[in-house]
């Protein structure tokens, strides 16, 4: 073989070795990139964050299912969410403890969740998982705790692991009583009842807001409020009462 053949067959060897150290050091980072995503505590993990936070806010006021407030209340306020969605999670953390704060501790309005899973199949088993946590006292701390540890949408984080370390941060006391009825078929098909129930309204995000009251035509979408907190106070106190008029 002639020495030029010699320094070809060289050269094919150094760039295969540099390659394969290319591709070995794209991998690494890779690897250090995931790494750092899951002790970032960027939400989707076990290690749950906020539930103190979540029982401060909701404590002392009556839930029932996923209705959060005093069955007396003239007002109810019901929100259209999936619990996958990033800005229902921004709302729950930004606008709904507003919400709370002036409207639902009070005794003037109720708050109800219900779900509209638009993001995907995660969506419809996190949403059985809260009704569930709801009949046993505990619908409104699941939502609330689920949304502070909420992980990228549709990444597979929603397991069975993860939606039981939020039923037990979230306080449910029985959890194979809250794990038969998350797989019910009575269960399943209200999350699909109510996902009909916001389609027909006419929405088409999450999330969504209707509220009705003595004041209201039924149940009046509201729709996605751009001005926060605020818009849903004066709709809550819109449907209380007609206007020019103070109860």
């Amino acid at each position: 073989m002639s020495d030029r053949g010699t320094g070809e067959e060289r050269r094919k060897r150094l760039l295969q070795v540099a390659s394969a150290a290319v591709f070995l050091a794209v991998v690494v980072i890779a690897v250090l990139i995931v790494i750092a995503a899951q002790d970032s505590g960027s939400g989707g993990d076990t290690k749950l964050e906020g539930a103190r936070a979540v029982t401060g806010q909701l404590d002392g006021i009556p839930q029932r299912g996923l209705v959060l407030g005093e069955p007396a209340a003239k007002v109810t306020l019901v929100e259209f969410g999936d619990l996958q969605c990033p800005v229902c999670k921004g709302f729950s953390e930004e606008v709904i403890p507003s919400v709370i704060d002036a409207k639902v501790r009070s005794g003037e309005a109720r708050l109800e969740f219900r779900s509209f899973t638009i993001i995907g199949q995660e969506s419809n088993v996190a949403a059985a998982a809260a009704i569930a946590a709801g009949r046993q006292g505990r619908g409104w701390d699941y939502v609330e705790l689920f949304y502070r540890n909420q992980g990228a949408e549709a990444s597979g984080y929603v397991t069975d692991a993860f939606m039981t370390e939020i039923a037990r941060g979230a306080g449910v006391p029985n959890i194979a009583r809250w794990n038969r009825d998350r797989r019910s078929s009575a269960v399943l098909e209200e999350v699909e009842n109510q996902t009909t129930e916001a389609k027909e309204l006419g929405f088409s995000g999450t999330p969504s807001f209707a509220v009705e009251g003595p004041a209201s035509h039924g149940l009046e979408t509201l729709g996605f409020p751009e001005s926060g907190a605020g818009e849903l106070e004066e709709a809550i106190e819109a449907a209380q009462s007609p206007p020019g008029r103070s109860d």
